[in-house]
Order: C-alpha cells, then structure tokens, then sequence
C-alpha cells in the first residue's frame, strides 16, 4: 500500500473490489444452484437486494380496503369548509384582467417584430 492514499488510487481499488465481489457472487449463484438441485432461482437472497415478495390480496379484500380509504377521506373532507371563493363557482379560478393599454402594447411589439421577420426574408 502507498504512504499516500490519492483519490485516484483508492476510486480503482473500489473498482478491483467491487469486480472481486461481482465474481464471487456470481459463484455463490452456481453453488446454490447445484444445492438446490439445479432450480433457476435468483442468485441473491431477497432480503439481501432490497426486494421482497407482495402479499396477493383477493379482489374483496382489495375492495374493503377501497371503501376504507374512500370512507377516511370523506371524513377528512368533511372537515375542512370551502372557502367564500372557491364556493361562489365551483371550477373558476380566479383570473387577473389586462388594461386595454397593456393588450394594444402587446398587439404592437407583436406587428413589430413579424414586420421585422418579413423584411428580413425578403432580403434574403
């Protein structure tokens, strides 16, 4: 080992390690594949990748637990009152007005820029 541990150095030892690791699990893999009779099962453990199996729910329990959560948040709407604009329309958001000083600045930049872009292709 060097007397000074550079990060170069030590990013290509966790390179090494990791390949080391990448080989030795894979024959791990193929000893429990000879263990277990020659079944194509995952070479790592669930429990090891972070994964795990999902319990199957019958369609009724799946529509027990829907009707438990529609009944939970009904009873957590029913706690909140709408507010005076949100239940004078219903859908409307409110939206700000333009001057009509605003939208004839607009209108004009526009025009102004488009005359600029035609005189330019008629140029070219």
């Amino acid at each position: 080992m060097p007397k000074t541990l550079t990060p170069e150095i030590a990013l290509a030892a966790i390179a090494g390690l990791e390949l080391q690791k990448a080989q030795i699990d894979f024959q791990i893999a193929e000893l429990r594949s000879v263990v277990n009779g020659g079944r194509s099962e995952s070479a790592a453990m669930p429990s090891e990748t972070g994964e795990r199996k999902r319990k199957k729910f019958s369609l009724a329990a799946r529509r027990k637990m829907a009707a438990a959560q529609k009944a939970r948040w009904k009873k957590i709407k029913q706690g909140f009152e709408p507010t005076q604009a949100a239940s004078s329309k219903p859908g409307k958001r409110k939206r700000r007005k333009m001057s009509a000083a605003g939208k004839a600045a607009i209108a004009a930049a526009v025009k102004k820029r488009w005359a600029a872009i035609r005189a330019g292709k008629k140029v070219a």
